[in-house]
């Protein structure tokens, strides 16, 4: 049974973490450097962005990963690290700053930056905040979760527990990106710790295998950003016996973090920028699995459908729409569609055909923050889920002078 606690990626025995403010970043109230460490040498497995411009700080990262183990993660926010010809010089540089900090050697540090694309980036300011850094790690999880955000309006961070092997475990994750966001990977940067004994193999197995029906079911404004990273370390101090095969324990262990993932993908859409509303679309009865997440997510990435969510305007052929044209195969001549919130239920289309429904029973569903779109294929036995949320003018208004 998994079951949500606090604490962030300190929930999990043997990590800290911290988040301070060192200069990258013009406002001084905003944190931009964040650390989080362990005490003992972790397995670790990463994924990463598809696209093909990707950031120096991935390129560090994959090689330091390369043997499947890490102890600490430095992550800088204000600056993307991308496109500057000594990209890898500084993201090599700030992993060295860690190492003569704190004595973890640089080839087991991991190093991600989130921000504007192509600006320069000095080590002179992260050099200076390491000290403040390295001196306050410890129960700083919110601090870390703080200092890695950018346009987001809210830090990210969940815990839970889960039993492996009669043994009690933890896991923990601290995240953001509220833009940028449709990979076929993971979100922009997300950082999940566990203190569960797992090897490198089977870690990058469960979640290579996860991101399928989390990450990649994300979508904000349908673009994928050159600096998606998604880190996961595993202590080991739990005791539990260490997974190294498929079998209980590892299906335990993809539970849990499925719970993570899955709920920090919701608390990414809810946050996406200028939202107004979380939009969840499940699709039930597919021909397939493949068939199910195609038509998911085509529903939450459409811009059509995101503004009718953001005017709560009943428009259900928008999803019958972005359901043609999402690549699966169906038949529309089954398709049902209804539209649920805390307000009610709303059905609006039987065998690809729409119903009578009342416009106001309408309105009160779909004004509120919380929307689900319920798809029925009518066509097998497999489903998915998708998140997004709706587009505002907000969303204009914040990438129109994101960098100046």
């Amino acid at each position: 049974m998994v079951k949500e606690i606090k604490g962030g990626v300190c929930a999990p025995k043997g990590f800290r973490a911290s988040g301070v403010h060192c200069g990258i970043r013009k406002n001084k109230t905003k944190k931009d450097l964040a650390l989080i460490v362990s005490d003992v040498r972790c397995a670790a497995a990463g994924v990463y962005t598809t696209n093909l411009v990707k950031g120096a700080p991935i390129l560090v990262t994959k090689a330091h990963l390369a043997d499947g183990y890490a102890r600490a993660v430095i992550v800088n926010s204000g600056n993307a690290n991308t496109c500057n010809a000594n990209g890898v010089e500084i993201a090599e540089g700030m992993c060295a700053l860690v190492a003569q900090s704190t004595g973890i050697p640089a080839d087991d540090v991991l190093v991600a930056s989130t921000g504007v694309i192509g600006q320069t980036l000095s080590l002179d300011p992260i050099a200076g905040g390491m000290a403040e850094l390295v001196g306050t790690l410890g129960d700083g999880s919110t601090a870390a979760a703080e200092a890695i955000m950018t346009t987001d309006t809210v830090k990210k961070e969940i815990a839970c527990t889960f039993t492996v092997g009669g043994v009690t475990c933890k896991m923990g994750a601290i995240a953001k990106g509220v833009g940028m966001i449709c990979p076929n990977m993971a979100t922009m940067l997300c950082f999940i710790t566990t203190d569960a004994a797992i090897s490198p193999e089977m870690l990058q197995k469960a979640l290579g295998a996860d991101v399928k029906d989390s990450f990649n079911m994300l979508s904000v404004d349908r673009d994928t950003s050159t600096n998606d990273t998604l880190l996961i370390l595993a202590s080991g101090l739990a005791g539990n016996g260490k997974i190294c095969a498929d079998g209980a324990d590892f299906r335990a262990f993809r539970r849990a973090l499925a719970f993570v993932t899955t709920r920090v993908c919701r608390m990414l859409a809810r946050d996406g920028e200028g939202a107004t509303k979380l939009i969840e679309c499940r699709v039930e009865g597919a021909k397939s699995k493949k068939a199910a997440r195609l038509a998911a997510k085509s529903v939450v990435c459409s811009n059509l459908l995101k503004a009718a969510m953001f005017g709560a305007d009943a428009n259900w052929g928008r999803v019958l729409c972005a359901l043609g044209y999402s690549g699966a195969a169906l038949d529309i001549g089954k398709i049902d569609v209804g539209f649920r919130s805390a307000a009610g239920v709303l059905e609006v289309c039987k065998g690809g055909a729409g119903i009578p429904f009342s416009e106001e029973t309408a309105k009160a569903v779909l004004s509120a923050d919380e929307i689900r779109i319920e798809v029925s294929l009518h066509d097998g036995a497999f489903g998915a889920t998708a998140w997004g949320c709706d587009l505002t003018y907000d969303y204009v208004k914040i990438n129109g002078d994101y960098r100046t």
